[in-house]
């Protein structure tokens, strides 16, 4: 049965946090394909998952970030999208077994810039076809299109993925202009949320970029510009660079401190993005209760 995210989010839900930090403290090699370690190291990979269903999260996402054609190709692995999809989705669905907590099969962008004519239109959509079919077989519940900054990108993926049959989550970084709100390319959250909306999304939302005070101002935005529940995952504030290393200010209690505004601005999901840790998800599910 296909999971109603309206009904779903009749109470606030908690995602889980970030996957690329985690595994790089799991030994995940600077500038290796992640999504190979779902065959390589899977064991890896789900104690990552495991670490955020015991966090309390409501939802987990996979390990299937960069599994389409074009990212993979960068490793020579364009062949291996369907392979590779499908064993993080069900390293996710193995972590959660015996739970109520629900697997969202993350998808990113494809690195190609669509107004510049990098990929056609119909390369792009065929590209998270292909991933979708991959996911929704490996028995993901929903996708999360996540960390997009072109419009087109997300709407071409968008229309791609629900040829799946399974609920879309569509999710650009909001962290350019004067007021941090809108994307690099531009767009706005209110085209976003009117987007999503038309083309048949089942959600909307912002991750990545910025901390959660500034995606309490697009949480907002993007609430008013559609019904759609809203998904929020911020970085754990914005990254400092100290000899030579990206590290997150924000610790656990001050990410959490943000729930009851992010709930009061509208999101119906929330969770955390770059620097954000099992704990950081555990002091937010308690903030959220």
């Amino acid at each position: 049965m296909t999971l109603d995210l309206r009904q779903y989010t009749q109470k606030t839900r908690v995602t889980d946090g970030a996957w690329g930090t985690q595994l790089q403290k799991l030994g995940l090699p600077g500038g290796y394909c992640p999504e190979l370690w779902n065959v390589e190291n899977p064991s890896a990979v789900e104690a990552v998952a495991a670490s955020y269903v015991q966090a309390g999260s409501d939802v987990i996402l996979t390990n299937t970030f960069g599994a389409n054609k074009f990212v993979l190709g960068q490793h020579s692995l364009a062949a291996r999208v369907m392979e590779l999809a499908q064993a993080g989705v069900k390293i996710s669905k193995k972590a959660t077994a015996g739970t109520d907590v629900k697997v969202f099969a993350s998808l990113g962008p494809t690195g190609k810039i669509v107004m510049m004519g990098e990929a056609s239109e119909d390369e792009i959509v065929s590209a998270y076809r292909e991933a979708a079919v991959a996911v929704a077989d490996g028995g993901a519940d929903a996708i999360v299109l996540e960390t997009f900054n072109e419009l087109d990108e997300i709407r071409l993926a968008l229309q791609g993925c629900l040829v799946a049959g399974l609920p879309v989550v569509a999710s650009m970084t909001f962290a350019s202009g004067p007021d941090k709100t809108s994307t690099m390319m531009g767009n706005t959250p209110a085209e976003l949320a009117q987007m999503a909306q038309s083309a048949g999304g089942a959600a909307v939302g912002a991750n990545c970029g910025v901390g959660p005070d500034n995606y309490v101002v697009v949480a907002r935005m993007l609430s008013d510009a559609c019904a759609l529940p809203i998904w929020i995952k911020a970085n754990a504030g914005l990254p400092v660079v100290h000899q030579g290393k990206t590290t997150f200010p924000m610790n656990p209690q001050q990410f959490a401190a943000f729930a009851p505004q992010l709930i009061a601005a509208g999101a119906k999901f929330i969770g955390g993005c770059c620097g954000t840790t099992p704990q950081h998800i555990k002091t937010l599910r308690q903030k959220v209760g």
